[in-house]
This record gives C-alpha cells, structure tokens and sequence, in this order.
C-alpha cells in the first residue's frame, strides 16, 4: 500500500504534478456504451469566443475543480467525478463530518500508477479522517491528461470504493518530455556502487504525455525501458536515454556515468526487524477504530532489500508503507526482512486487538487552571507567574485547549503560559473535544509584581577579641571572640565558626575560649540570597592567670641636668622617677618635693629654685601594694659667670677589625662633647674632607678605602672647639651579602564602610635583613621622592595615595620597590540634624476607628548619623517618662500621646502627637462560630477520591473569635482539628466538624461525605509524543525567515510531567512553548517527554530548512501605467503583484513561447492566481485572458514550434512567471 499523502491545510500545501498519458477516446465511447460513464459526460458544452475556441476549452480547464467525499461507507465514496477535461485541475477529497463521516472512519483517494490500462501521470494518495488537523478536507494540484485514471481507497477492507474518472481534451504537443535518471545503490567511500548499481529513468510531458523511453548500456544499443536498470558488471558504465511522447517528440539523447565495484565478503547476518503498534488505545490498551502497524528493518552489512508482512495468517506481501489494521478483533502480523545478500530474518510477530470507538460524545471537556510562581506575603507573584491549564474529556478526547489573556482574542494553548507583566491580569480558558463539544469558558485572577534586585554581593563579616591582657598581648585565663556580620541587601541570613579547626558551627553569641593555647577561630556569614563570604580567621592566646600579687613595684629616680664640678647642677635639675611591677602592674607613681605633699607623677619633674632639695617618692601596685618611701637629695646652682671656653670633644671609632687594624665592611665614629659652663650646643663633623653637617648619631661609613673624619663642636655660649679628626680603612667584609632586606608595609587607622580611612592613614614599614643588616629605609609618597623613614608615616591629605617603600643594608643591597595604595577621607561632619521619629497607634478597632478596650502606641525613631540616645512620652498632658516599650492606654476615653527622641549628638527632635479614643469592648458574644467542610484530592469521574482525600475544615467568628475546633471521623470520637486530615483508608466516610469560640459559644455540627478508591496500577507506558513544523513555506517546501516547532505530548495514564527539546544535536533543555528557529540553513529538532510515573518515550525529531526571504525579483521592472499585451492595452492598472513585479513582468509577452495557445494557457493561470491573491478582480482577469487571446503573442511558423525547445512551459505558477522573466531578463 502506497504511503497516504497529508498536504498541509490551505493551498500552500498544494504539489504539482506533470502529466503523462494519451488521449483514448475509444476506450470513453467504450466506456460510454457499458454504463460507465454517464453519456452527458462526453459532451460538456464549453463556452464561446468568437476568437479562439480553443483558448476557451483552455480556460474551463484552468479552472477545474474535481471534488470527492467520503462517509461512514467503506463500500462507496459519499460523491466522486466521473469526468473532466485535460489540464490544470484541483483535487478535493473531503472525508468530514460535514460530508457524513460521524464515525471518525479514515478514507484514502489513490490514484492508481501501476496498472498500464490507466493513465499513471498523477500520483495521488491522501488520508483524511474528520478528526485530523485539516478536519478531514485536503486540496492538491495536478494536471491531467486525456484518458482515463481509476482511483480507490488503499485501507484493507475498503476495496469496493472505487471509480473511473475519464478525461477528455487537451492542446496540440509539439514540445518533447523532459527526462532524467538516478542512480542508486550501496555505495562506497569513493562512490563507487558495491555488487551493482540501479539506473531509474523518469520522463514527464505536459503536452501529450510520455508514449515510451529507451535507454542503452555502454553503447550496446537502445532498447525499451520498463523498469528500473540493474547494472552488476564490475567496472565504469555509462547509461544513455532518451524519451518520445505520444505526439511523436524525442527528447535529445542524456547519459549517466558510474563505477560498479567489487562488493565485500559474502553477508551472511540477516536484518534486526522490529514492529511497533500505534493509534488511540482505551484503559485496556486496545486500540480504538483502528490500529497502525510500523515495520523497522535495519542490516548493517549489505542493507535491507525488502520487507514483507502477513495479517491474521495470511499470504506475505510486501511491507512499503505502515499497515493500518481498522477491522474489529484480536490480530497478529507476522514480518520478516531479507537483505541484499540473500540472508531471511526469522519471522516474528505482534498482537493486539481493535475494538468499536465509543458512541458519540456530546459532554464537553472537564478545565481547570492553576497559577503557580514564588509568591510575596501578600500572594502576589514576584518577577513572573506560570499558568497551567489542564483538560480532560473521557470520551472523545481533547482536541484542543485555548486561553485568553486579559481580554486578548484566544489563542491555542500548547504549554504553560508564562506572564511577566507586572500588573493586574486574568486568563480565560476552554477546551474543545474531538467530538466537536466546546466547555464553558472560565477565569483565574493574579496579580505579577516586580522581584526585588538579585543580591549577589556576600555579607561583610569581622571578628573582635576581648579580654584581659597581658604584656605579651596574651588573654589572661579566657578570650571572647565577637563576630559581626552585615549585608545591605538581602540582609544576613547566618553566621558559623569553627574553633581550631573543627566543624563550622552556628554562631549565636561570642565565644568564650579558656583553654589554655594558641587558638585560630575561623569564621564566616551567608546573606539570605546565599551569598557566602569567604573565610576569615583571627588568632590569639589564652595563658594562665599569675598568682596574687603582694609585692610592691620597684621604683627608683634619676636626677639629671647640667652639673659643675661639685656635683651641683647648674640652672636646674630634672629627676625622672622609674616604677616597674611583674606582677599586677604599676597603677600610680607620686613625689614629694621638699615636703610639701605627695602628688601624682606624670612626667619628669624640673627643679629651678637654688638651694638644696629632697625628692621623695613612692609608687602602688593594680593590686594595692604600695612601694616603700624613698628619696633623692640634690642641689641646684646659679650657674657661672659668661662662658668663653669652647667645648671639649673627641671621637672614637668602633666596628669589626681584621689583624691589620682595618675595620671589615664598615666603621662607626661617635663623637662626644662636653661643656662644664653653658652646655654643648651642637656638633658638626666633614667626612673625607666634605663639607661640615650636623651630627645627630654615630656616622656609620661603609665605603671601602682610607677615611678621614673631621670633627668640632659649639656650646651655649657660640664657643666653637678647635677642629680635631681621625683616621681609619674600611676593608671590603668576608664574603659578599647579596640578598636585599625583607620589607613589608601596614596601614592602619580608622575605617569606614568602604574601607577608606577617615581623617588620616597611618603607614608602618618594616625591614629586616639576616646578612649585613638593614641600613636605611625609605618611602616615597604619591610621587614626591624617596625620603628616609624614620617613624610611622601619617598621611591626612584627603584623596586616594600609594606610597612606595624599599630598604637597604649595610651591604648597600637594595629591596625591590613595592607600595600599598589606599584611600584617606574626610571625617563626617558633626551631627545637627534631630532624629526622625514617628508613633503608630494598634489594637482591636470598631467601624467608627476607635479602640475597643485598649489601645497600643509605639513609637519609633531613627537617626543615620550619631544614632538614637532615647526617646520620651508624655500622655494626656502629663509629665515626659522614658520611651522602653510600646505603651498600652486601657483608660476609656480620648487620649493625646506626646513624643520626641535625642540623638548622641544632643539633637532634640521637635515634640509631635497622635490622638485616638478608647471605647468599652461590646457587650458578650452569644453567637457561636460559622464552620465548614471540604474534601479535596485527585478524583475519578466518578467523584470518588483515589487514594487519599484531604479534609480542610474553616471556621470564623466575628465576635470573641474561634477557640477550638473539631472533627468525628466515621463516628471515632471528636478530636482536636490544627491541619487539613489525609484519609487514605478505601471505602465510604462521613466526616462531622463542629468550632467553639472564645465566648464558649459551640457550632452546631455539620458533616461532608466521600469515598476513598484504590489508585489505578501503576503507570509503565511512556507518553506519545509529536512534532509539527509550521511557518511560511517556499515552493520547495523550505520555512521562509523562521520555522516554529510544536511539540505535543500526551498520556493517558499518570500525566505528562516533562517535555525537553533539542535543537540541532544540542543539549536537551526544557520544552515550554512552541521553538521558534530562525537561523538560515537545515535543522533537527529531537524530543521526547516523561509522564509523572517516570517513563520516558523514544526521541522524536522533525527536519526541516530556514531560508531566507528572496528580495525584489525583478529589479528592471515594467512600470507601464496599464497591463499591455503584445501591443493591446488590456486597460487593466499595471500594479505590483508582490516581490517587487508588476503585472507585466508576470504575462512577459516578449518571452519565446512555445505557441499562442500557451501563452494564453499561461496569462489565465497567472489572472487566476492574482485574483486568489486580490492583487485583481474577477472582471480584470477576463480582461486580460481576452487581450491575450487576441493578441499575436506565441503565434510563428508550426515547424519552427515544433524542432526549437521553448524555454517556457505551457501552463506556470507565478513563482515559475518569476523564474521564467529572470531568465529573459
């Protein structure tokens, strides 16, 4: 049975097919005489033209239109044509309810190609049922030639639906057929055919159809051809062709070239064969009308050379297209498959049973809807909000589902429809069955807001250590770790520590350690959008406590200053007091100067007053030990007359010597001076004859060779020392030092939340160096230049700034420069600004806003800068009292709170007030609640629950409010109803609910029944799944701009739960709505779904081609006002047809047509199109076929038509119109 054709619906899915046969008008006379074929049929009256009857004849026939239907006979088609005149025809096959068919029985409309005592030109073989896609009505194009064709349906047991359509007619063929050939086979590598190779030759004609072909095999001579050509000779062929049609016209001689090869060993593996039964199946997995019956044979060796079938023990027969089985009862096909090598697969076998459709469905589908999506508290959907509609119809099955987006028309509904429009929005819904019944439509309502901004920053997080500490910083007997973490956005949702490296633990209050140790606490937070920040740690050390201490400190003083040389100190004497203590440590240290009371010492103490002087001194302990009493006695001198004596100075050198006395790597010169009188004033020395600079600490020189230091000093008086020096060598040291000093930077200060420093930075270098030493350090600040660093480095200067540092030792190795970079900011400015408070008053109100009973006020304040210090109230005018808690006002009667807030900066908020009334509560509730029942869970059709059913019980009181409720299940005994009750014993319940509220007002009792069935068994067959391409087609089938695949699964049993969807070999991904391709080129789209029981069905693809749209074709257009023919203004407005062509480029009456006739043929077929496509009217059609039949276009010499080629053929569509005035222009 020949593959049934589906045309798409409209006349975009109309083929072409070209005509072949020959005119018998004996066999219609025959015909005629036996009955067959009515007598009015071979005399059809066509209409008149005085000019051209012929043109006329060629028109009716362009416009044909044969029309065939079916009902629920297997035995006749409801209507079919008997005859029709050569040329153009549409075909109609409508097997529809509208023509009868109420059973959903399928028909097919074949054209027989096989039989030679019929015309073969028209390969017709449509299917259609009232159910499918096109609701049973197909259209297809074709041209027919004179004689006769016999058509039949192809489903077993419709044999007697048969017929004989005779076509009469048709024009003078002088054009010769055109003929092609292909080759196939198993091919190799190198194309080459293995074993043999199997020439095809086709031949068409459009004139008086093709009368025979001949073909010849390397030049052995031409022979008739009748079937396909098999060529097993080993070694390169050539296969040259030609064809004659029945007018006597030979097309020119073409040939094929190919190599047949040697095949591979011998096959001896048969073919893998399977079957697979398809089609509508009821709960018993019969198959409903009909059943489809797919072979698939696969041979990986010499392929598959043929597969038959047998039905119910019959006869086998060639299997070349799915074996549709619609008679009633049990059947079994048997198959088996033979490949090229001869090798037979066993024969195997399927079974299953058809059985009659169910009577007429009348009910329309069961629809419901529902809205699912992250929902905020007030039930709104955040970002986006999916609606899912589910239908079910138990007789005929749903057809179709459709929806209706605020008030929008509607639309099918093939997946979840997903809203993103923040607003207000309601979706109507219905269902239609495949019995036509169409459900009442219905509403969902929901609301879409905008989500929150994603959070993806993590939560800030730090750690604090408290505790005692001792002088080594260790934490005296115990250490508390504090951990703070803050997050802006999404706000911290949990902070863990790990102590020690233990298990990360919730972190709920500081964590007290007390073992003694060094100890490392980890730790980290994440946010509420699970942002984690990374780990941070901090470590430290817990150490035992000392003993009590019960000693005092140690204390002693030192008494410096200028002395003459009796000891006496000369214009003043500064005495410096020292305490220490091991052990609790030095709290406070006092003096007593010459009696006159201990005060507390805080720094040195000057003593200018001449005479004699006793200093006592003592110093107490953090424990309360107090230091014996001790004492230092001095005297305080005028000092000398004017001071004309220099200083006396001198230097000494010091450093490592080898045995010759040089100093090894470098030498360090101290100079001391002294002045008995006013004081050394200041020191200068010159090295190597340099110029003389201050000397402020020993001069370290570490160049090799011979120095020479020079050397004086100067008093308080201007004396200056006579200039002394020393000499000394400086030896190169044993060995080298190579390696630069370590050096590393810290800035510290304190921070705001950006890390920036506010007021100042503080800049730490550290160096060190394990050779020769570090001899100098510097920095060098936002570019300014390298200076030494001496301390510290204190940075205000608001702005970002690097400062880049390095070091040297005394082996003159110098460390890379590296730098940190941060940022100093200014301080806020002081806080002037109050707080911002307000107040909100709570509690049970009545329709007039009073508040019954009592009332709640809570006051709220906030300050951004130096935070809340407190807030006060005052009520009803009496006194402020501190603000700690919300403040209840019970008092009957009208009230005015009033409330401001401080900040720590000082600021008062002005004084703001909220008045409200206090009422007495309404006098006792006597009405007991209102309460009710319902039963939810997954229902049969009959109502009954399978599996389980839930009971939600409501109740609601306006009075005291509801106090308890309770149910009865099945007469157990009432208890205590707090969540919905899952019953999942099978059989009958009667559930009694009764509320009492508050006042002890008792509901009376009300009950609900239901029934509890087993659930069905489980689920082990996986969902149908399909696909369909839709979109724009060109001529060739190809999507034009974009192709849209819709996939459509089903399941009968547990539901689908999943489709997924690939597009070209790429990962699977989420089927939600139909896939819109729109890259140019060839595409695959494999799908497959998995229903709620977990079974997934086989992969499923659809292929298909995206090209993009063609631009203008035809560029040079003719823009003549009217549509002129052959010289004759048809007076029809010349306007573009689409594509950029006017009408006049589509007639082309300059192009070499074959005869008048086809012209004429040509410009109705082009007219008619145009008016189907309402570029122009009916009349405007007539109007240019009769200029056209009048015209002179294609009218010559009938042996030059008959010997030239004409590239144009005798009747176009107006993409070929196009094609031809591309080629002529």
């Amino acid at each position: 049975m020949r593959q049934p054709l589906h045309p798409a619906a409209g006349r975009s899915g109309r083929r072409r097919v070209t005509p072949q046969g020959v005119v018998v008008a004996v066999l219609t006379l025959a015909l005629m005489a036996v009955g067959l074929v009515p007598a009015a049929a071979a005399f059809r009256a066509a209409p008149s033209s005085a000019s051209s009857p012929a043109s006329a004849t060629a028109e009716a026939a362009a416009e044909q239109t044969l029309t065939w239907t079916g009902n629920n006979s297997v035995t006749a088609y409801a209507s079919a044509p008997t005859t029709a005149v050569a040329g153009p025809t549409t075909i109609v096959f409508e097997n529809s309810v509208a023509t009868g068919n109420t059973s959903g029985m399928p028909h097919t409309l074949t054209f027989e190609t096989s039989d030679p005592q019929y015309n073969q030109d028209v390969d017709v073989n449509i299917t259609a049922n009232p159910f499918d896609p096109n609701g049973g009505r197909y259209e297809v194009d074709v041209v027919l030639t004179p004689g006769v064709y016999r058509y039949y349906c192809a489903f077993p047991g419709h044999g007697s639906m048969t017929g004989l359509l005779v076509v009469t007619g048709g024009p003078e063929d002088t054009t010769p057929p055109e003929v092609s050939a292909q080759v196939t086979g198993d091919q190799n590598e190198d194309g080459d055919y293995i074993g043999s190779a199997t020439v095809a030759v086709s031949a068409t004609d459009t004139g008086s159809g093709v009368d025979t072909i001949e073909y010849e095999i390397d030049d052995l001579g031409f022979q008739p051809y009748t079937a396909p050509v098999v060529v097993d000779e080993i070694g390169d062929h050539s296969v040259q062709y030609r064809a004659t049609d029945n007018a006597g016209n030979t097309s020119e001689v073409e040939s094929v070239q190919f190599t047949v090869a040697e095949p591979e060993p011998d096959d001896t593996t048969p073919p893998d064969i399977s079957a697979a039964v398809t089609g509508e199946q009821n709960d018993e997995g019969d198959y409903i009308g009909s059943a489809t019956v797919t072979v698939t044979a696969t041979d990986a060796e010499s392929g598959v050379a043929s597969v038959e079938y047998a039905l119910d023990g019959g006869a086998f027969q060639p299997y070349t297209a799915p074996v549709v089985v619609t008679a009633l009862g049990d059947h079994t096909v048997q198959y088996r498959a033979t490949d090229n090598a001869g090798n037979v697969a066993p024969v195997e076998s399927v079974t299953f049973t058809v059985v009659e459709p169910e009577p007429d469905d009348t009910t329309p589908p069961d629809i419901s809807a529902t809205v699912t999506g992250d929902q905020n508290e007030d039930g709104e959907y955040v970002g986006s909000a999916t609606v899912t509609i589910t239908a079910a119809d138990a007789q005929s099955g749903v057809q179709s589902v459709e929806y209706s987006l605020n008030g929008a028309a509607f639309t099918a509904y093939t997946a979840p429809v997903v809203v993103t429009a923040a607003a207000d929005h309601t979706v109507q819904y219905r269902a239609t069955d495949n019995a036509g019944n169409v459900s009442p439509v219905e509403a969902v309502q929901f609301t879409v807001v905008e989500p929150e901004p994603e959070d993806t920053t993590p939560p800030e997080v730090s750690a604090a250590v408290a505790g005692e500490q001792d002088d080594e910083g260790n934490y005296v007997a115990s250490a508390t770790v504090t951990i703070t973490a803050t997050d802006a956005e999404s706000g911290v949702a949990s902070i863990t520590y790990a102590l020690d490296g233990g298990a990360f633990q919730a972190y709920t209050a500081p964590v007290v350690v007390t073992a003694l140790g060094e100890h490392t606490v980890q730790y980290r937070a994440t946010d509420n959008a699970g942002n984690q920040a990374p780990i941070e740690s901090v470590s430290f050390t817990v150490v035992e406590p000392e003993p009590d201490d019960t000693t005092p400190p140690d204390i002693s003083a030192a008494v410096t200053g200028d002395q003459n040389e009796d000891g006496d100190y000369v214009g003043s004497a500064t005495v410096t007091i020292t305490a220490t203590d091991a052990g609790s440590g030095v709290a406070s240290v006092e003096y007593n100067l010459d009696g006159a009371g201990f005060t507390a010492y805080t720094a040195p103490l000057v003593v200018t007053s001449f005479g004699d002087h006793t200093v006592q001194f003592r110093a107490t302990d953090n424990a309360g030990n107090v230091a014996p009493v001790e004492s230092v006695a001095f005297t305080v001198v005028e000092p000398e007359p004017d001071d004309t004596t220099p200083p006396d100075i001198s230097a000494a050198v010091t450093g490592d010597q080898n045995e010759d006395g040089d100093y090894v790597g470098s030498a360090m010169v101290t100079i001391t001076a002294t002045d008995a009188e006013s004081g050394v004033a200041s020191v200068a020395y010159a090295l190597d004859g340099g110029s003389f600079q201050p000397y402020t600490a020993p001069v370290v020189v570490t160049a090799l060779g011979d120095h020479t230091v020079q050397f004086r000093a100067t008093d308080n008086a201007g004396n200056t020392s006579p200039v002394e020096s020393v000499t000394f060598t400086v030896v190169e040291p044993e060995p080298d030092d190579t390696t630069p000093p370590d050096i590393s930077a810290t800035v510290t200060g304190d921070q705001d939340e950006e890390g920036a420093y506010v007021g100042s930075a503080t800049v730490t270098v550290t160096a060190t160096d394990a050779g020769s030493g570090v001899a100098s350090v510097e920095y060098n600040l936002d570019g300014a230049g390298f200076v030494a660093y001496t301390a510290p480095v204190v940075v205000s200067a608001v702005g970002a700034h690097t400062l880049q540092y390095r070091a040297t030792d005394n082996a003159g190795n110098v460390a890379p420069a590296e730098s940190v970079a941060f940022t100093v900011v200014e301080p806020e400015p002081d806080d002037t600004t109050p707080p911002d408070i307000s107040a909100a008053v709570t509690g049970d109100q009545n329709e007039d806003g009073e508040f019954v009973g009592s009332a709640t006020v809570t006051i709220t304040a906030s300050d951004a800068q130096s935070g809340v210090a407190s807030i006060a109230y005052a009520l009803d005018g009496g006194s402020f009292q501190p603000y700690t808690a919300p403040v209840v006002v019970t008092a009957l009667g009208d009230h005015t709170v009033q409330y401001r807030a401080t900040d720590n900066a000082g600021n008062v908020a002005p004084v703001e007030s909220v008045a409200f009334t206090v009422v007495a509560p309404e006098p006792d509730d006597t009405t007991p609640p209102d309460v009710s029942a319902s039963v939810s869970g997954d229902q049969n059709p009959e109502g009954d629950y399978i599996g389980s059913a839930t009971l939600t019980v409501t109740a609601s009181d306006t009075g005291s409010g509801v106090a308890s409720v309770e149910y009865n299940l099945d007469g157990a005994g009432f208890v205590a109803y707090t969540a919905p009750v899952v019953v999942t014993a099978l059989g009958d319940h009667t559930v009694q609910v009764r509320a009492t509220d508050n006042a002890g007002n008792v509901a009376p009792v009300e009950s609900v029944s239901f029934t509890v069935v087993a659930p069905e068994p489980d689920d082990t067959t996986p969902p149908s799944v399909s696909g369909v391409v839709s979109g724009e087609q060109n001529g060739a089938g190809d999507y034009i701009d974009s192709a849209t695949v819709t996939v459509t699964a089903t399941d009968a049993q547990s539901g689908v739960a999943s489709v997924v969807y690939s597009l070209d070999d790429g990962a699977f991904v989420p089927y939600t709505a139909p896939v819109v391709v729109g890259a140019v080129g060839e595409h695959t789209v494999r799908f497959r779904a998995t229903d709620n029981a977990g079974n997934a069905s086989d992969v499923g693809s659809v292929t298909f081609t995206v090209v993009e749209r063609d631009g203008d074709a035809c560029p040079d257009s003719d823009t003549r006002p009217t549509v002129v023919i052959g010289g004759l203004d048809s007076l029809v407005a010349n306007v573009d047809s689409g594509d950029g062509c006017t009408i006049n480029d589509l007639i082309d009456d300059e192009g070499d047509w074959a005869s008048h006739g086809a012209f004429v043929r040509h410009v109705t077929a082009v007219a008619t199109e145009l008016v189907a496509d309402g570029v122009i009217t009916s009349r405007e059609r007539g109007m240019l076929t009769r200029t056209a039949s009048q015209s002179d276009v294609g009218r010559g010499s009938s042996a030059a038509v008959a010997s030239t080629p004409k590239s144009a053929p005798a009747e176009v569509s107006i993409e070929e119109a196009l094609a031809h005035h591309a080629d002529h222009h």
